[in-house]
């Protein structure tokens, strides 16, 4: 058990971590201080016996550690004792990665790229938690309270993510659209956050008024006020769809604690039938924050080289931090310049969907404060968002990951522009 003393969540599963020293320790006094019933095991030790009567549920950190069969192998044998009451993310170097996948993977596990944020590691534990708490059939009546689960429950609603590191790549228009047809041709009921701290302005964009923003909430809150939910700060818009943002003033950053974002993002999922959140073009703790716990990452890439570049720095980000797999790039302005087919092999992601040119219309339906969707329905492009959506909500098709082992289609746009580091933010 951990060092700190904390009053665990008795409807959570315990965590077992079988890592190597120094990561153990790190890993275990993080997620024990997260409220989680935190233990250490060997990292080549039997998974089995970490099964009590008080441990009947394991979310299990097992460490590669050069050794993929044998740590596959460990997972197998756990999992004929308690069938079902397993659930495991391996901790592997990326030249470990094949080795991993021909032991034998479990469809259900999910794999952590070294070197990785102990962060990124606690909000996919979170996501996993939640999943081994969902009953088989839907739940009702379901609490949650600042993150944490607290009854049975309906499947949390799915989180996606709209970021491109480059700006004017059409990030927001994905957003509000992909949230309109959800809303009004899916029938969900949809919750469009605005995590863009800086230029954010979905609500504008949707003739909106400014509302009442995380930021100021989480303030008043820890002055004594009361807690509210991203969802009772949401605005209604015309078409359904509840419009929240994390903040309407860029100076303050300092409330927006990315633990704290991604709590109230796993709080609101209760709440509605799926979440899109519009992310600022950088890197920072808060956006890495919605990273872990969001479960695709869209990527909107216009045909031109900056908007690739960036989508291939995005990538390599992406398998650093372990979320490489949720990406699902999206080519906004199709056909307008560099072919799809250029497009996937350099950047090397397969076009999860095509967005095209719509011209003036996304203008116009701004001024009206409409998505396209509700202004425009019978445009082609509406139909381009409803593909888009079909392919995110489909779990015979779900949306196409690339190839690990494929070559580096990448490397036409490395040899023009050199190395890539991580822009400052």
């Amino acid at each position: 058990m951990g060092a700190n003393t904390v009053n665990h969540d008795p409807g959570r599963p315990a965590l077992a971590i079988a890592l190597a020293e120094p990561e153990q320790s790190a890993v275990v006094e993080m997620l024990d201080d997260a409220g989680f019933d935190t233990f250490s095991v060997g990292p080549k030790a039997a998974l089995a016996e970490a099964f009590t009567p008080k441990h009947s549920h394991l979310v299990a950190v097992v460490d590669v550690g050069g050794d993929p069969k044998g740590a596959v192998a460990r997972v197998k044998q756990a999992r004929k004792s308690r069938p079902g009451a397993l659930s495991v993310v391996y901790a592997v170097d990326a030249d470990q990665l094949d080795g991993l996948e021909a032991a034998g993977l479990d469809e259900a596990d999910e794999i952590l790229l070294r070197p990785f944020e102990i962060d990124a590691l606690r909000w996919r534990i979170e996501a996993m938690a939640i999943r081994a708490q969902v009953p088989v059939t839907d739940g009702a009546d379901a609490v949650l309270a600042g993150g944490r689960i607290a009854t049975d429950l309906a499947p949390a609603a799915p989180v996606y993510a709209v970021f491109n590191p480059k700006g004017g790549v059409g990030k927001t228009t994905i957003a509000t659209n992909l949230a309109a047809v959800l809303q009004l041709w899916k029938n969900m009921q949809v919750l469009l956050l605005d995590a863009d701290t800086v230029t954010g302005h979905v609500g504008l964009s949707l003739g909106l008024p400014t509302g009442r923003s995380a930021a100021e909430s989480w303030t008043d809150e820890d002055q004594g006020y009361g807690h509210e939910s991203l969802l009772d700060l949401s605005t209604r818009h015309s078409s359904g769809i509840r419009v929240a943002s994390l903040s309407t003033n860029p100076l303050s950053h300092a409330t927006l604690e990315p633990n704290r974002v991604a709590d109230a993002i796993m709080e609101a999922r209760i709440g509605v039938d799926a979440i899109v959140v519009d992310l600022h073009p950088s890197y920072t703790e808060v956006n890495l924050a919605v990273f872990a716990i969001a479960d695709r990452i869209l990527v909107p890439v216009t045909p031109d080289l900056p908007a690739m570049r960036a989508a291939i720095q995005l990538k390599e980000v992406a398998a650093e931090i372990g979320v490489r797999d949720r990406l699902a790039m999206i080519i906004n302005r199709a056909n307008s310049g560099v072919t799809v087919a250029d497009m996937e092999a350099t950047v090397g992601l397969p076009a999860s969907a095509q967005i095209r040119s719509a011209g003036l219309h996304f203008v116009w339906s701004a001024n009206a404060g409409k998505t396209l969707i509700d202004k425009f329905p019978k445009h082609a492009v509406a139909h381009d968002f409803e593909r888009l959506a079909d392919r995110l909500l489909s779990p015979q098709t779900g949306v196409a990951v690339a190839d690990r082992n494929r070559a580096d289609p990448g490397a036409l746009l490395r040899g023009l522009f050199g190395r890539k580091a991580l822009p400052e933010t």
